[in-house]
């Protein structure tokens, strides 16, 4: 079985002569491979039976695939931790006596410039490593792009942790972000490639609980440092990261490599191994060969419709309106109250909690927000994609506003109590209903010849966006800046509805589709309304 991939042309005398045959020769190998009865009977038995697995069976059936996609969803703690860590740093009492200026009536507070640098730096880097994921990973792998990404990752901790000055440590930060663009372009791409359709949703919402667990070791620690007044204060927290690269690295070498990737590279013999390792012990061989058709089936259709992936391919035909969807929901994530809880505590210090109030009070959130992304589970099995994106931005909407009144009028204990339980709970609903289900619409909308591209592509928007939007964050909060405070559940409530309003027109409905279905509703232009409703018909390969 081939991949259907064009032969390179041989010369420039004959570029146009090996072409034609390339074509041909491509058209011809679609039109046998689909033409093949036994084959399109298997492809379709193993689409059928996606489509009627349950979830609790699912998991039963296919254990390890889970396991693989969260060790991979995991490295996203890293990105997590630092993200996080750079929020607690601006709230240290030793880190702000350290390096910052004193301002009447706050005390010693980090500059607005600096604050921002330290967020903006790891994105900035990040913002480089998605767009070398793509490329890396369609020519090494899911794995050992995710293991070279860990070996980055374990080198620039040493700048960070060793840095003297507020300038090193960004510059540090910017090369950590490297490997963070690599994780977060490949950890969803690859789950949601070794699970069946039923898990795709849950699986790939292991993301945001990677965020959280994240926050809550970032909380736990810096709340745990926050009483000592050396340099330990915050070299300490960054030591831990440490405690993560090299046990993925043990793990990630003996996981399976996608299979879709493998039979992309027309190693067909591997990618079966690779679906029996991701199934159960006792699974039968015409049950994994059954699946590897399928696979095969949407491979060889996708690769008729374009050769050998590249970049520009995302921004062609049916490709360009999967790229928007996927770099509109992506970049959303900074709109609808996200950076709130990135800033949690610094937030809780503006919104009138004590410094180590504020520390416990993240601590708390974090613990919320992973609560929520365990309720993402099932909330993603019973409701749409769509759904769940769209009720989640309008109550964020709502709760934002609400934090803008409660921070406008006349303040006292009770409003700041206030403003700090709206920002807890507008984390909450980002945990359980955005965050999570963003990853999962990512995930499946692109198509797969194209996917480790799309993904990483989709990520860069999320920092095009977020850069901008951590700079107005800083200006809006900083005693510095514009100390708006509460108030600025003004303007995120503004976006969010911005949001809301793309997301109602836009966004269409993917759960339960194979993305053979997903190729096809593309093709046609169906509209993100009618995604839900449209039949389509197994035996279909257009």
């Amino acid at each position: 079985m081939t991949s259907g991939t064009v032969e390179p042309k041989r010369n420039a005398t004959h570029a146009v002569d090996s072409l034609d045959h390339g074509v041909e020769k491509q058209k011809m190998e679609h039109s046998e491979v689909l033409g093949d009865k036994e084959f399109m009977t298997d492809a379709e038995n193993a689409e059928t039976r996606e489509h009627e697995m349950g979830l609790w069976e699912a998991v039963k059936d296919h254990p390890m695939a889970c396991f693989w996609a969260f060790i991979f969803c995991f490295t996203i703690v890293m990105e997590s931790f630092d993200m996080f860590l750079n929020g607690n740093f601006v709230a240290l009492s030793a880190f702000k006596n350290r390096y910052g200026v004193f301002v009447e009536g706050s005390g010693y507070v980090i500059p607005t410039k600096w604050q921002s640098s330290l967020f903006q730096a790891g994105q900035c880097g990040a913002f480089v490593g998605v767009f070398l994921a793509g490329p890396i990973t369609n020519r090494l792998g899911y794995r050992w792009t995710t293991l070279l990404a860990l070996v980055l990752m374990n080198a620039t901790i040493f700048i960070s942790f060793f840095a003297d000055s507020l300038e090193v440590l960004v510059i540090g930060q910017a090369f950590e972000g490297i490997p963070w663009g690599l994780f977060i372009a490949n950890s969803p791409a690859y789950a949601s490639e070794v699970v069946p359709l039923v898990l795709r949703g849950a699986c790939t919402a292991t993301l945001q609980m990677s965020w959280s667990i994240g926050s809550i070791i970032v909380a736990a620690a810096t709340y745990g440092f926050n009483k000592r007044t050396d340099e330990w204060a915050w070299r300490g927290p960054l030591a831990l990261q440490w405690v993560f690269p090299v046990p993925l690295m043990v793990l990630i070498f003996f996981a399976p490599e996608s299979p879709w990737w493998l039979i992309r590279r027309g190693r067909n013999d591997q990618a079966l191994r690779s679906i029996k390792r991701l199934g159960r012990k006792n699974g039968t061989q015409a049950s994994a060969e059954a699946t590897l058709s399928m696979i095969q089936r949407t491979v060889e259709i996708e690769a008729h419709l374009g050769g050998e992936p590249t970049l520009l391919d995302l921004f062609k035909g049916t490709d360009l309106r999967r790229t928007l969807i996927t770099c509109l929901i992506y970049a959303s994530q900074n709109f609808a109250g996200n950076l709130i809880a990135n800033q949690a505590t610094f937030f809780f210090e503006q919104a009138g909690m004590s410094t180590d109030f504020s520390f416990k009070l993240n601590l708390i959130n974090s613990c919320l927000q992973l609560v929520a992304n365990t309720l993402a589970w099932p909330l993603s099995g019973w409701f749409g994609r769509r759904t769940i994106y769209l009720w989640g931005t309008a109550v964020n909407v709502t709760l934002l506003f609400l934090l803008g009144i409660c921070a406008s009028i006349p303040q006292s204990v009770a409003t700041n109590y206030a403003q700090a339980c709206l920002g807890v709970m507008i984390s909450f609903v980002f945990a359980g209903a955005m965050g999570p289900i963003s990853y999962s619409i990512i995930a499946e909308t692109s198509s797969v010849r194209l996917r480790a591209l799309s993904t990483g592509v989709g990520r860069a928007a999320y920092y095009v966006a977020e850069i901008p939007m951590i700079y107005l964050a800083s200006q809006m909060l900083n005693p510095t800046g514009w100390n708006f405070a509460g108030k600025c559940g003004y303007v995120w409530g503004g976006t969010a509805c911005i949001c809301f309003v793309s997301a109602y027109f836009g966004l269409p409905e993917l759960k339960d589709r194979s993305y053979r279905e997903l190729d096809i509703l593309f093709k046609r232009k169906v509209s993100a309304r009618k995604f839900k409703s449209t039949v389509i018909d197994v035996r279909e390969n257009e």
